[in-house]
């Protein structure tokens, strides 16, 4: 079982991996350790990760990232017409009241939803781990950020079956980091005194703050706060916004006009972002940006801080939030820990500093890869495969959630609702919920305050339905209780629905010595039959999109399989022509080098026409298996001039070892039987000579026909005579014969000379006292 670990970002993710030796960051395809969050779809074939990203300028309308932001989410809301659009340019539209977008997809329209995209992109990353590994990967642990709500983890849980993986945990973020830091810890305090960390991440799209507290084995999240739109993309968008007036005064040009120049410019304001963390001044150089006009410009680090400053002043509110939420006072944080690149800009580690007064910024976690290691933590910890130490986690709620229902003339109760898990909440957490009824009866899950929920997402969460609900014996309300749970994911359930029904039975009891009989209370759980619904795709949904997923997945290696062919024979001719005169000279006849060379020209300008530039995997087979079939006797007489005289010197090196050892008077070959060793010296010979017999025939033979000497037939005959010589060289020694010892006497402990007789009468054995079993000196062997 694997056991892998996804820190799912905005710009990009990491994998991590347990081995017996830890946890591992591990690589994609281009050996970089974060995969870029992108999917493009082309003429052919989908790119995903690193080969979006090459795809993100050329193909932008069809390219689509930031999936952590969109899931879950539909059309029409605010936030998403807003403030994601800007930051998109693909085409986006409403697929049965959720959010999809639109591309040219194997050269016609396609729409998909988000749920379906992060699927594509999560069975890219179950890829990766897989190779790495060299196993299937199933089981994985995914962090989502601290706010989303019940629809967003839903989604992700959807697309994660749909990509065939089976999501053990979808752990808040911070609390994946949390969890990093204080799983390796060993000097945590017990739980009456804890140590108060604060986990502050300001990432690519948003910024976290939790406070965790940490004692013997365990953490327990105290508050969390979030602020979803102030991260390094929002600075990137500043810097844009800037550069973007100032080119258009200065050289004339409207960048925001053109999304190709528009994500030139946001690469460059990237990198000079990066520049200005450790420099006063960065200089800003953007080669054709428009028309051909290299654009330039420069930046120092108090301009760059005043156009970035409605995103600063951001900052600070929710780490405000999360202090006063906890009920701590400054004095009782112990530590304030920093991950998340966009940490290493002064001005926001200023800001945060601002809020921690006379407190020290710390950053002893890897700032990129925290989350992504916390993950892998949890995930082993839920693995058989591996010993973890006992850590347990206390995550809580970031919404309240009620339940409310109509109220009918004959219900038992005059309330409508009911909060059941509110705002900091334990996550998993199960509540029983009573209700008095004469009738069937339905009840919603929603979140209790909306507003405070991302942009315009729909607070509804669940549909709850009991049925076969009536009076009781006297006409009277049923009471039912229904069992319903927060669980390690962050979702609401409803478990189950039952009612209680009272049996008294009368035992017999012994009071005071009589015997009297006693009514006895027992209760009975009645289950009451159900059905519930919420916001996660309907299993023959999701069956169907993950057969879908799987035949694209195949298409997309066919498409690979098929390029790497066509690229297989292209390197074979190039290669090949290329060492006719080379390498090859020596060993190609004039007619083979007249033929392979026709071959090859007829194989390049069919491979540059139009039918070979689209033709099948098996006609790019075939072509090359045709080349091959002329140049291989060619490469096959210069390997094997290459590898003749090693093989040649290994096999003359093993005649030489086992004739030496047969014909060696030593000792430790004394006891091997004449006839045997003679055996071995006959084998070596027959050998040899056939070798020497062998090399002059080669040697009369011209390098451009075929070898009479091969390398796999000394090979052979070398392997012929080590498992002839073997056994009888490396025979053992037979074991001296066992020497019987005269009655009486005893072996002496050392020495080689023989006791005397004095000696012989102190060392006689006393015989065992009478009627015991114990036995003599000498009867132990």
């Amino acid at each position: 079982m694997a056991v892998v670990g996804v820190d799912f970002g905005a710009l990009h993710s990491k994998i991590g991996v347990a081995r017996h030796r830890g946890i591992d960051i591990i690589v994609n395809e281009v050996s970089n350790r974060a995969t870029p969050s992108l999917v493009s779809f082309g003429p052919k074939q989908r790119s995903i990760g690193e080969a979006a990203k090459t795809l993100e300028t050329s193909n932008f309308r069809n390219t689509i990232g930031g999936l952590i932001r969109l899931i879950g989410r539909t059309f029409q809301d605010p936030e998403i017409q807003e403030v994601e659009a800007k930051f998109h340019n693909v085409k986006m539209v409403d697929v049965d009241g959720s959010l999809g977008v639109e591309v040219q997809y194997l050269g016609e329209r396609r729409v998909f939803t988000i749920t379906q995209l992060v699927a594509m992109y999560l069975a890219k990353l179950r890829d990766t781990a897989s190779n790495e590994l060299k196993t299937g990967v199933t089981d994985i642990v995914i962090t989502v950020p601290g706010w989303f709500t019940d629809i967003q983890r839903r989604a992700v849980l959807d697309a994660a079956q749909i990509a065939g993986l089976n999501c053990l945990r979808l752990i808040n973020d911070t609390t994946a980091v949390a969890l990093g830091y204080g799983i390796t810890k060993s000097d945590l305090p017990e739980a009456d005194n804890p140590r108060h960390v604060v986990f502050v991440d300001v990432g690519h799209s948003s910024t976290s703050c939790a406070v965790v507290a940490f004692s013997k084995g365990q953490l327990t999240v105290k508050s969390t706060a979030y602020d979803r739109h102030s991260g390094g993309r929002d600075i990137d968008f500043a810097l844009v916004r800037h550069f973007a007036a100032e080119f258009k005064e200065k050289y004339k040009i409207d960048v925001l006009s053109s999304p190709k120049a528009t994500f030139r410019l946001v690469a460059g304001c990237d990198k000079i972002k990066k520049v200005l963390s450790a420099n006063a001044e960065a200089p800003l150089n953007v080669e054709s940006i428009v028309n051909d006009v290299d654009a330039a410009s420069r930046l120092n680090r108090e301009e760059y801080e005043k156009l970035i400053v409605g995103v600063l002043d951001r900052i600070p509110g929710p780490l405000k939030q999360a202090l006063a939420d906890s009920g701590l006072t400054l004095e009782q944080i112990d530590a304030i820990e920093l991950v998340g690149g966009g940490t290493r800009i002064p001005a926001v580690r200023a800001k945060i500093q601002s809020v921690f007064e006379g407190k020290t910024l710390m950053t002893t976690l890897n700032q990129d890869e925290a989350a992504a290691r916390g993950a892998t933590f949890a995930c082993a910890m839920l693995s058989p495969v591996f010993r973890v130490r006992d850590f347990s986690m206390h995550d809580i709620a970031p919404y309240s959630v009620k339940v409310q229902w109509q109220r009918l003339p004959d219900d038992g109760d005059d309330d409508t609702e009911l909060v059941v898990f509110p705002k900091g909440n334990n996550i998993p957490s199960t509540k029983v919920l009573t209700f008095y009824r004469k009738q069937p009866f339905d009840i919603e899950a929603l979140y209790a305050d909306p507003a405070a929920l991302p942009g315009g997402i729909n607070p509804w969460i669940a549909h709850f339905t009991a049925k076969s609900i009536g009076p009781d014996e006297k006409g009277d309300f049923t009471c039912v209780r229904v069992k319903t749970r927060l669980n390690q994911h962050g979702i609401v359930s409803f478990e189950s629905a039952y009612v209680e029904e009272v049996e008294e039975k009368e035992e017999p009891m012994k009071v005071d010595g009589e015997e009297q009989m006693k009514k006895k209370k027992i209760t009975r759980k009645k289950e009451v039959p159900f059905v519930w619904s919420s916001t996660s795709l309907d299993p023959s949904i999701v069956e169907k999109l993950k057969e879908q997923e799987a035949q694209m997945h195949a298409a997309d290696k066919l498409v690979m399989d098929t390029e790497d062919r066509k690229n297989a024979l292209e390197e074979y001719i190039y290669d090949t022509r290329g060492r006719l005169d080379e390498r090859y000279v020596a060993y190609i006849q004039p007619q083979e080098k007249e033929r392979l060379l026709a071959a090859l020209q007829a194989a390049e300008d069919w491979l540059y026409s139009e039918e070979g530039e689209d033709a099948t995997k098996s006609v790019y087979v075939e072509r090359l298996d045709a080349l091959k079939r002329l140049g291989d006797p060619i490469t096959f007489r210069y390997r094997e001039a290459e590898e003749r005289s090693k093989v040649v010197s290994q096999l003359r090196e093993t005649i030489n070892t086992y004739m030496a050892q047969a014909t060696s008077g030593e000792e430790r070959y004394a006891h091997i039987d004449e006839k045997d060793k003679q055996a071995v010296v006959e084998k070596c010979a027959t050998v040899q000579k056939w070798l020497e017999d062998q090399i002059a025939r080669q040697s009369e033979r011209p390098k451009d026909v075929d070898p009479v000497l091969m390398s796999a037939d000394v090979m052979k005959k070398r392997d012929e005579i080590i498992y002839f010589s073997t056994p009888i060289m490396t025979k053992p020694k037979p074991k001296p014969p066992k020497v019987e010892q005269p009655a009486g006497t005893e072996t002496p402990k050392s020495g080689t000379q023989t006791p005397n007789a004095q000696q012989q009468e102190e060392q006689q054995p006393q015989a065992a006292p009478e009627g015991t079993n114990e036995p003599s000196e000498m009867d132990v062997d």
